[in-house]
């Protein structure tokens, strides 16, 4: 075999990180007697932390407040004066006390104390990556953990959590952390949507969070009053902007009140961790995460690393937990072959448990497919 494999795999969910599930691949490449060289990618939720590791980054781990109140051990990590704060690690579904989903009250809280404490580090640089939260609370939390006062009509502090604002009367945003003047906030997801509405925060990812119909309902509502009274202080709108309903709403109060720049989560990792630099020397390019469906083809990681091989002329294939697009649909996204470990394994169950000795099978037989420039 000439050339080598760049195993560019994003998380499998639930089963693999996009390290382990990468791992896997080359060594069954190796295995084979190919090369091969892993290269962990993230789209700006779970994952771009480590993503980042190779690229020099270093992370940095604070005890913050957890989504329901308990505390829970986050990081940011750090390269220069750069901070990258994932809201996963604080305020994510991972980050839920045994898991148990809480759509009403959960809040992120705990990412405005990482901004602080990536701003007492000295950062005035902060990418604020947002992605698999387990909140819907338009960012209040944050914004209170970073000096915000959001109150009601009789002047107390308004709760936790996105049910707790539908009795917000007012917004003061004039004790926000100072040194968030001299920085620059960058805001990096997937994610487009809107913050309220049928694409919005709580209707489209809200019952992915447990959220109840009747709990979706409240929870528009109360992300419709936030966004009014937070328009009202700053004299702008950005509720209905791309990005302001990622994260249940965090991506809004980044927007309206930190005048964050938005940015894709996936071309963010990307360079930073140097993709088309690694292609130069590529035979053929191995994407994939746990389900490859139509939203992968939405802005995602692996389809970001799709786009950047086929303007150097590097073959693509897909290697997923499951993969949901057509034969058609793949050719059109440039992937010359795909690999899914649901329809290899039989069923999901073996798919999962199975999962790093699968993915070695795939890589033992990807030597063979350079060979043949590339189709499978």
């Amino acid at each position: 075999m000439s050339g080598k494999v760049l195993v560019c795999l994003d998380k499998f969910r639930g089963c693999l990180t996009a390290a382990q599930a990468c791992a896997a691949v080359v060594a069954g490449v190796v295995d084979a007697g190919g090369a091969a060289v892993a290269m962990p990618v993230a789209d700006g939720g779970e994952g771009t932390l480590a993503a980042l590791a190779q690229a020099g980054y270093r992370e940095v781990h604070v005890d913050v407040t957890g989504p329901t109140g308990r505390p829970v051990r986050a990081a940011f990590a750090v390269r220069g004066t750069r901070a990258v704060v994932e809201l996963a690690t604080a305020s994510g579904l991972d980050a839920l006390p045994d898991g148990r989903l809480a759509p009403l009250v959960a809040d992120s809280h705990g990412t405005g104390e990482l901004i602080r404490a990536a701003l007492d580090h000295g950062c005035l640089d902060i990418v604020l990556a947002v992605g698999g939260s387990a909140t819907t609370d338009g960012g209040a939390g944050l914004l209170r953990a970073l000096g915000a006062r959001i109150t009601d009509s009789r002047g107390a502090p308004v709760g936790p959590g996105g049910a707790a604002l539908t009795g917000v009367a007012h917004v003061d945003l004039s004790g926000l952390d100072f040194r968030l003047r001299l920085a620059r906030v960058t805001l990096v997801s997937d994610v487009d949507n809107p913050l309220t509405g049928p694409s919005g925060a709580a209707a489209v990812f809200g019952p992915q969070k447990g959220a109840s119909p009747r709990d979706v309902e409240v929870l528009e509502r109360g992300l419709r009053r936030f966004a009014a009274v937070l328009a009202a202080e700053t004299g702008r709108d950005l509720s209905g902007e791309p990005g302001a309903g990622a994260a249940g709403g965090t991506g809004f109060a980044a927007l309206a009140a930190l005048g964050a720049r938005r940015a894709s989560g996936a071309d963010f990792v990307l360079a930073e961790i140097g993709v088309e630099e690694a292609l130069r020397t590529a035979a053929l390019v191995v994407v994939g995460e746990g389900r490859f469906d139509e939203q992968s083809l939405r802005g995602k990681a692996p389809v970001g690393v799709t786009e950047a091989a086929r303007r150097h002329g590097v073959p693509v294939v897909v290697v997923a937990g499951d993969v949901r697009l057509s034969a058609d649909q793949l050719r059109a996204a440039g992937v010359s072959a795909a690999w899914s470990l649901l329809a290899r394994a039989g069923n999901l169950d073996a798919a999962v448990s199975r999962a790093p000795e699968l993915l070695a099978q795939i890589g033992r037989e990807l030597p063979s497919v350079v060979a043949r420039g590339g189709a499978a």
